[in-house]
Order: structure tokens, then C-alpha cells, then sequence
């Protein structure tokens, strides 16, 4: 058996004992239900690929999942939503990854859940760690998830999911951090586009972060026995979490809206001192260009015309106002270093 095929991971366990099984899609197809299910132990099944789409149906025909929550599996970019059905509930949410160094966006991927009265079944678009700590706490016995029903290891996995776009929020706070350094040192139009990049990474936070607030507000509500009276309230903590995510979406774009005004508000100082530097010049060439226009007129009685010494002192005439002009500019702050 091939290490690659190897796409399923499957945790059962209790509050004394815990197994880890890894397998291909084709072995859970066959004997998930009648080998592997137990009703006095929490089952997790967790693909790591869609690919197998003949034993992925296979699988949910066995648990006689319906076919519209099969082919939800597979709709890519639909809205988060949970629809509830007999002896199970099947939802999906998209959750976000911070982005690889070669990509400019998230890394955004859709998750599908088949929650029943003692398993989970998890369906990931394509391999990425998502739920590291959730088996660190089954393997490890940490709290109370080994003690816990189903719908409480859901709520666990829904909470690594909300802390990924945490740990994406601090990575564009990281980013706005040192993009504002940059800005102040030099304002080029590259970091202008590192700004509303990140400004769109924020965007499609925002749209992951919503519908996750209105399905773990929908499960709380919910009245089926599946999420038991006793969990409801961690799910009403995931709501208040997704609502902490928006609220800090908007803190980190008013911080990048900052950074584009200081943008062009630096681009703006940089024109000014280029406006200034060319209105000394102006002022000081327009006397200059006015005196020597006047004695490039051809008159034959312009005065000093002829004077043996007249050019020595038109230069010495233009050379006292430079220094008049250069003088004065000094004074009222023109000619200052930033």
C-alpha cells in the first residue's frame, strides 16, 4: 500500500482508550460502518482529499447519507450553510491558512462535516493541518474532550478553524507593521500594492468569518439531539469568537486605509518639495532673464550700452540679486533640510 494513498485518518476513543488508524478511502468505504463504528466510542474519520469521489459516495451510502449533501461535498465556493437531517446534520464552512511566501491571497479551503450520534466525519479539500491540537487533545487526554460527545469534538475543531484566521490576523498585523516602516523610509508605488493586498486578504477573511458567526450561532439555537443541552454554550463562545475576528477585520483595515492616506500623503510632501525646489529656481532666473532681455533689445540708446565696464557690472547687478534671493529663501525656511 502506498505512504501517499494513505488520505484517511480515523480517530476512535473514549475516556480510557484511543486509536489512531490510517488508511486509504477505499478501506473506510468498506468497513467504516460494519468494523470500525461503535456506539460507546467517538469516531473521527478525517480525509485529507476529495479526490476518491466513487469511495467518498460509497461511504455515505453506508451511512445512508443523502446524495445532495454528497454532492455538497464536491460544490466548490457555495455559502457556508447546516442542513439538518434524520440521525445526522451536514454542514460545510471554508476556513483560511496564512499564505505561503510564492502567494499573494489566503489560502482558503472549503470543509464539509457529517456529524452523527457517535462520529464525525470531516471532508478537506485538499491536504493542509488544520486540527493539529484537536488531536494533540485526544492523544494527550487534555480536558475534556475524551469525556465528551461528538458534537463537543465538533465544536473543537470549529475552534482551531476560528484560530487559524487569528493566527492570519496576526500575520497581516505583522505585515501593516512593517509596511508602515517601509512607507516612512520610502514611499514607492510597490508598497502601495503590498497594501491593498493585504487589504484583500482582509476581505476574504471577512467573508469566511461571517457565515462561520451564523452557523455556530444556527448550531447553538439548534434543537436537535445530536448537540446536546450541555455544549450549546461552546458554541455560543465560537460565535463571540468569530465576532472578535470581524471586529479586528476592521482594526487592521482602518490601519491599512491609514497607511494608504500616509502614502499619498507622503507622495503629496515629496511633489510639494519638488514644487518648491523648482519655484527657488524660477524666482531666482525670472530677475535674471528680465535684466539680461532688457539689454538684449536692440535699441541703440539703452543706457550703459557702451559703458567700457557696463557688462562686468550687469553680471556683478545679477550676482548680488542671487545672493538677495538665496539670502532670503534661507530666511523663511525654503532652502532647510527636512
Amino acid at each position: 500500500m502506498e505512504k501517499e494513498n494513505l488520505t484517511c485518518q480515523l480517530f476512535k476513543y473514549d475516556k480510557e482508550y484511543f486509536l489512531v488508524t490510517r488508511n486509504t478511502p477505499e478501506y473506510f468505504a468498506k468497513n467504516f460502518v460494519s468494523d470500525e463504528l461503535y456506539d460507546d466510542q467517538v469516531s473521527w474519520l478525517n480525509f485529507h482529499s476529495i479526490a476518491d469521489f466513487e469511495n467518498i459516495s460509497l461511504l455515505c451510502d453506508n451511512l445512508n447519507i443523502d446524495q445532495l449533501a454528497v454532492e455538497d461535498i464536491y460544490t466548490k465556493k457555495q455559502r457556508p450553510k447546516v442542513e439538518e437531517y434524520d440521525g445526522y446534520v451536514f454542514f460545510s464552512i471554508r476556513s483560511a491558512l496564512p499564505a505561503q511566501k510564492h502567494l499573494p491571497n489566503l489560502t482558503v479551503e472549503q470543509i464539509s462535516f457529517i456529524l452523527g450520534e457517535s462520529y464525525i466525519i470531516s471532508f478537506q479539500e485538499k491536504s493542509s493541518d488544520h486540527f493539529t491540537e484537536v488531536r494533540d487533545r485526544i492523544e494527550l487526554n487534555k480536558g475534556k474532550i475524551r469525556v465528551k460527545t461528538p458534537d463537543f469534538l465538533l465544536y473543537r475543531m470549529l475552534e482551531a478553524i476560528i484560530e487559524n484566521n487569528f493566527e492570519v490576523l496576526e500575520e497581516i498585523q505583522a505585515n501593516t507593521i512593517r509596511l508602515e516602516k517601509r512607507l516612512i523610509r520610502s514611499a514607492h508605488s510597490e508598497t502601495l500594492k503590498l497594501i491593498e493586498q493585504e487589504k484583500r486578504r482582509l476581505a476574504e477573511l471577512r467573508k469566511i468569518s461571517i457565515p462561520m458567526r451564523d452557523v455556530a450561532s444556527q448550531i447553538q439555537k439548534s434543537k436537535n439531539p445530536l448537540f446536546t443541552s450541555e455544549n450549546h454554550y461552546f458554541f455560543d463562545d465560537l460565535k463571540d469568537s468569530c465576532v472578535a475576528v470581524l471586529e479586528e477585520v476592521e482594526v487592521n483595515k482602518q490601519a491599512l486605509d491609514g497607511l494608504t492616506n500616509l502614502y499619498y500623503a507622503v507622495q503629496g510632501q515629496k511633489m510639494n518639495e519638488i514644487m518648491k525646489v523648482l519655484t527657488v529656481i524660477s524666482a531666482i532666473f525670472i530677475p535674471l532673464t528680465f535684466l539680461a532681455g532688457i539689454y538684449g533689445m536692440n535699441f541703440d540708446n539703452i543706457p550703459e550700452l557702451h559703458h567700457k565696464y557696463g557688462y562686468f557690472i550687469l553680471l556683478g547687478a545679477m550676482f548680488f540679486i542671487t545672493v538677495i534671493l538665496v539670502f532670503i529663501f534661507k530666511r523663511i525656511g525654503w532652502l532647510n533640510q527636512r
